[in-house]
C-alpha cells in the first residue's frame, strides 16, 4: 500500500524539499501541503492522509496544537528546527508519532514515516540522548548483555552503545568500519534479541542497564 502524506510547513523550500524525498520512495505520495496550521487540520480532516508532518512554529495553529487536534484521527510527526524538550514533552503528550529535527536527514524521515504506519515511534536520536541520559544506572552493572535470555554479542553491544549516544547507522558503519546494511543488521537483531520496538527501546536498555555510561 502507498502511505498518503501531507506536509505541514510555513516555509515553501521545506515543503518541496519533503515532497521530493517523499515522493521518490515508491510506498508514498504525498498528497497535500498546508502553510499554516489551521490549513493542516482542515486539509487533513478532508484528505484524510495517513501520515502529517507538523513543523512546530507555524502561523494560526502551532503543530503541537496540530497534534493535539488530530492524533487519533491521523498519525503525526513533528519535523522542527527547534532541539528544546518542553516541545519534545508537549509533542508525545499530544499524541505524536514521532519527534524528528529538520538537520536529521532524508532517511531518518523516511525510516520516521515507516515507523509511524508500523505503530511505532521514532525520535531523533539527538533528542533520544537527552531524554534517556537520566536512565543511567547510579552504580557499576554487573555485565548488562549476559543478563538477557539470548545474550548480545560484543558487537551488537558495541552498536546498542552508539545508538544510546544518538548515532545514525551511517555514522556508526563510519564509526565501525562496516556497512550501513550490516549495522541494519546487527540493529534489528538487537531489538529481537532485546524485545525492543525501535531504537529507543535499544537506547533506553542501555542506558538503564548500565551498558553505557556518560553522553
Amino acid at each position: 500500500m502507498t502511505t498518503r502524506i501531507l506536509i505541514a510547513d510555513d516555509q515553501e523550500d521545506v515543503r518541496i524539499g519533503f515532497r521530493l524525498i517523499l515522493d521518490s520512495q515508491p510506498d508514498m505520495t504525498v498528497v497535500g501541503e498546508a502553510a499554516d496550521g489551521r490549513g493542516a487540520v482542515d486539509l487533513a480532516r478532508h484528505l484524510r492522509p495517513d501520515v502529517v508532518l507538523a513543523d512546530i512554529r507555524m502561523p494560526k495553529l502551532d503543530g503541537l496544537e496540530v497534534t493535539r487536534l488530530l492524533a487519533g484521527q491521523t498519525r503525526v510527526i513533528v519535523v522542527t528546527t527547534f532541539d528544546l524538550d518542553e516541545y519534545v514533552h508537549a509533542a508525545l503528550r499530544n499524541g505524536a508519532c514521532g519527534f524528528l529535527l529538520k538537520r536529521s536527514g532524508p532517511t531518518l524521515l523516511i525510516e520516521a514515516i515507516r515507523a509511524a504506519m508500523a505503530g511505532d515511534t521514532l525520535i531523533s536520536p539527538q533528542v533520544t540522548v537527552r531524554l534517556l541520559a537520566h536512565l543511567r544506572a547510579p552504580a557499576a552493572p554487573s555485565a548488562p548483555a549476559t543478563a538477557l535470555a539470548e545474550p548480545l554479542t560484543e558487537r551488537e553491544l558495541e552498536i546498542a552503545r552508539l545508538v544510546a549516544h544518538g548515532r545514525t547507522n551511517a555514522e556508526i558503519a563510519a564509526e565501525l568500519f562496516i556497512g550501513a546494511g550490516t549495522v541494519k543488521t546487527h540493529v534489528a537483531n538487537i531489538q529481537r534479541k532485546l524485545g525492543a520496538a525501535n531504537r529507543v527501546g535499544i537506547a533506553a536498555w542501555a542506558w538503564s542497564s548500565g551498558a553505557v555510561t556518560g553522553v
